[in-house]
């Protein structure tokens, strides 16, 4: 996507700084150094082993289902899966991670054993959502994973859209062990080199604990409130 133009913008900025009473600041702004940073401590030292243990203990409490592979594993669990999700219609991001750790050929066996399989497709604009929304199963990788809360950050781009992980009944997510970090703190630096790196920003970036669900309803846990019913993750030994 093409870096758009701003018209006006000193001009406007400073507009602003003089209805605030002060003088615009132009210079660039030096992150403070903290004393303490207490983010920084939780999982500290962990191996990747050790907090692959931690994502799976938190992913029970949070009713998300995690199966662990090997790569030369992988097709047949991701084929087991897929059985004992339902099967029926899948729709999947259009990424090249579903070549490089060879699923694209799962997905074709998949469809040649009568499941409809959609790969989404920008160019197709509307027809993508509608089936989505009529699919059994999106399936989608995590760019980033967190072993604190068992949660998994989709970085949406024009093939990587958020409605493959919202609108079908069951998501499920592609895990490269190599994606764990400890929480938020390590997600939020990756985002941020991404973003320095790239020039721009992910155009929606996910956060995804386990299902949808609420608790406001008399404390009761409800699941698949504004999105998918059951999520699963399979997470590959990559490393």
């Amino acid at each position: 996507m093409a870096t758009g133009t701003i018209q006006n913008q000193d001009k406007f900025l400073d507009k602003i700084a003089n209805q605030l009473g002060r003088k615009r600041q132009t210079e660039e702004v030096e992150l403070p150094a903290w004393k303490k940073a207490p983010q920084y401590d939780v999982f500290k030292g962990l191996s990747m082993d050790e907090l692959l243990a931690q994502f799976v203990i938190q992913c029970e409490k949070i009713h998300a289902n995690v199966v662990v592979t090997k790569m030369n594993e992988l097709e047949e669990i991701f084929h087991e899966v897929i059985q004992k999700l339902g099967g029926a219609s899948i729709v999947y991001w259009d990424d090249s991670r579903f070549e490089t750790y060879g699923l694209t050929a799962a997905l074709t066996q998949e469809k040649e054993e009568g499941i409809s399989v959609h790969e989404w497709k920008s160019d197709l604009g509307k027809k993508n959502i509608e089936i989505a929304e009529r699919a059994n199963i999106g399936i989608t990788f995590s760019d980033i994973t967190l072993a604190e809360s068992g949660t998994v950050v989709l970085l949406s781009d024009s093939g990587k859209a958020r409605s493959v992980s919202l609108l079908p009944q069951k998501h499920l997510a592609i895990i490269p062990k190599s994606t764990i970090v400890p929480r938020m703190t390590q997600a939020s630096e990756k985002i941020h080199e991404i973003s320095k790196n790239e020039g721009r920003t992910p155009s929606c970036i996910n956060f995804i604990s386990g299902p949808s669900n609420s608790a406001d309803i008399e404390l009761r846990l409800v699941v698949g409130v504004h999105g998918p019913v059951e999520v699963t993750y399979i997470v590959i030994d990559d490393m």
